[in-house]
């Protein structure tokens, strides 16, 4: 099985501090190495206030890592993310990667050609 490539959205623990939350980050990207992943980027998007309490938290620290991996390793990181208890929810996406051909460019004669005119009636009728 090749490469594949995902995003994993994690709501952590509003209590610790921001050095705190870049720790863990850190940590999360050492599992995923160990396990044979790859980490493409990592976004803290701040804390947020939550739609419905999860584990008695109205806030939550959100985390994106985009990640590059087999479906066997993302599975074992999964269990992994489920043990730890300053990740109250994640949830892992399989990003679709297309390759694009390049477009064709416009044929000369679609260029060229106006569209006809319609005519025009004043006859009151």
């Amino acid at each position: 099985m090749g490469l594949r490539l995902y995003d994993v959205l994690l709501i952590v623990d509003p209590r610790p501090t921001e050095e705190e939350v870049a720790q863990l980050s850190s940590r999360l990207q050492e599992l995923l190495v160990g396990l044979g992943g790859e980490v493409v980027s990592i976004e803290n998007w701040g804390k947020r206030r939550l739609t419905f309490e999860i584990r008695k938290q109205r806030e939550g620290q959100y985390l994106l890592l985009q990640i590059r991996s087999t479906p066997p390793v993302i599975r074992e990181y999964e269990r992994q993310l489920r043990l730890n208890e300053a990740i109250l929810r994640f949830m892992t996406t399989r990003v679709v990667e297309r390759r694009r051909a390049p477009a064709p460019p416009p044929s000369a004669e679609a260029v060229a050609q106006p569209e006809p005119e319609t005519p025009v009636s004043n006859e009151v009728g």
